[in-house]
């Protein structure tokens, strides 16, 4: 009996988990029909900028998750939303976390449906 070399598993370097996570991020874009102004792929997390509430409405009845404030002042009139949601589980069981950003103009409501609080 010989004894062999085995090489190391491939490990994924940062480049590879943010590709594969926007790929993820992308099907469920497709196939949910989600709105995405923008993407941004990161190695542990995909962040999503939307345009409206409206939108992060969407998202919130399409993935659920939990709905926010997570900046913005008064002074400017804006506040930022974030979901902090994930992709539906993987073949493998491994879910991609996706935070979901709008920014909602002062005296504009983000809806009671997916507020902290809100029914759903």
């Amino acid at each position: 009996m010989s004894a062999q070399p085995t090489e190391r598993p491939h490990e994924l370097s940062d480049f590879d988990r943010a590709a594969g996570n926007d790929l993820a991020v992308r099907v469920v874009l497709d196939y949910l029909s989600l709105p995405a102004a923008t993407l941004s792929p990161r190695p542990a997390v995909v962040h999503v900028t939307v345009v409206d509430a409206g939108d992060l409405a969407r998202w919130m009845y399409a993935l659920g998750g939990e709905l926010v404030q997570t900046g913005g002042s008064v002074e400017d009139g804006v506040t930022l939303w974030t979901l902090r949601t994930a992709t539906p589980p993987r073949g493998d069981g491994s879910a991609v976390p996706v935070r979901v950003h709008a920014a909602v103009a002062e005296g504009l409501d983000v809806l009671a449906e997916v507020r902290p609080g809100g029914s759903r």
